[in-house]
């Protein structure tokens, strides 16, 4: 992989795949992506366990094969593939195959069950399930000039900005259709065909089962005019910056991946659903136990108090809950269909 210099002028997306991904890129870094910035696998073990509930709806709706494929894409340290398989029954854990997938070599102490992979295996039967995976694709932005034509954002290292050529024509189809920009200048778009591509790729390793993608995310009636592209260090958001010290993001145009993997594979139409009501469906409520609860076993209810926030805390608006799911089913019914 090309490493650019201080100095040296290229788009988004190859600096962020240089600073991400490269040899030295922050994907790379020991600590994992925990170490900067909270997700849902982080905030709370219900969602692991929402996640088995899922798995098992899959299971059943493919009429519980002798193996079933549970691959966890983007697996950070691995820690929602373990969540996972701690939290299935017993009857369904034993026939499941646990892939954690990570650029990142295997961590220590992760249970031996789970195979770890640089890259998703092929005819999955199961459910693959990327969380925050797409919005870490990289991909190159374009702005608009002083005479409305949407021209390559190039940066430097250390995050300065200046216009490049004008998009190449197969990003131009993508703005066109994804994300028109008028022709006001300085408005920002993410394009986002690497993104396509990627969810495409993966939902073609589902053999039978169900593609789920987890992230921000937005839709073609209410692309952000400025975008979205954003760094963290250390819990905190920061400028993007390309020199591998800090995560690149960006939210994704989940309307666009959908459509273009039910395309490429002639697959039926996909749903877009928020956390909230995914989780929902899967039982997280956020109910507060009844107060009754207290007298009878104290214990237990400050138990299930501590569930009920962290319940809240991942279905919550404004926060965790805004995350949208992909939902793609690959020939089986769509367990999350009441959703």
């Amino acid at each position: 992989m090309h490493e650019a210099t201080a100095d040296e002028w290229c788009g988004w997306r190859a600096a962020t795949e240089a600073a991400l991904y490269g040899p030295e890129g922050f994907y790379r870094r020991p600590e994992g992506p925990a170490g900067h910035f909270r997700t849902s696998v982080h905030a709370s073990p219900l969602f692991a366990r929402a996640v088995a509930g899922l798995l098992c709806r899959v299971d059943a709706a493919l009429g519980r094969p002798g193996q079933l494929d549970f691959v966890d894409l983007a697996a950070g340290r691995g820690e929602l593939t373990a969540g996972v398989l701690e939290a299935l029954p017993a009857e369904v854990a034993a026939r499941t195959r646990a892939y954690a997938v990570e650029i990142a070599a295997r961590p220590g102490g992760l249970d031996p069950r789970i195979t770890w992979r640089s890259e998703p295996p092929r005819g999955i039967t199961g459910l693959l399930f990327a969380n925050e995976w797409l919005d870490n694709v990289p991909l190159d932005i374009a702005e608009t000039d002083a005479a409305g034509v949407p021209r390559l954002v190039l940066v430097r290292r250390d995050g300065t900005e200046r216009l490049g050529n004008p998009v190449p024509e197969a990003d131009a189809r993508w703005l066109r259709r994804w994300w028109p920009l008028t022709g006001e200048e300085g408005l920002r778009a993410e394009i986002g065909l690497p993104r396509d591509e990627a969810w495409a790729s993966a939902v073609g390793c589902v053999e039978r089962g169900l593609a789920v993608a987890v992230d921000y995310g937005h839709t073609a009636d209410a692309r952000p005019p400025f975008g979205t592209l954003t760094g963290f260090r250390a819990g905190r958001e920061t400028a993007p910056v390309p020199d591998g010290t800090c995560d690149i993001t960006a939210h994704v145009a989940l309307d666009a991946c959908a459509a273009h993997a039910e395309g490429v594979h002639a697959l039926p139409r996909a749903r877009l659903v928020r956390q909230r009501d995914a989780l929902r469906a899967l039982g997280l409520t956020g109910a507060r136990p009844p107060l009754a609860l207290a007298s009878t076993d104290p214990a237990g209810y400050v138990r299930a108090l501590a569930g009920a926030g962290e319940a809240a805390e991942l279905t919550a608006e404004g926060g965790l809950g805004d995350f949208g799911w992909l939902v793609q089913p690959v020939g089986t019914a769509d367990p999350l269909a009441k959703a």
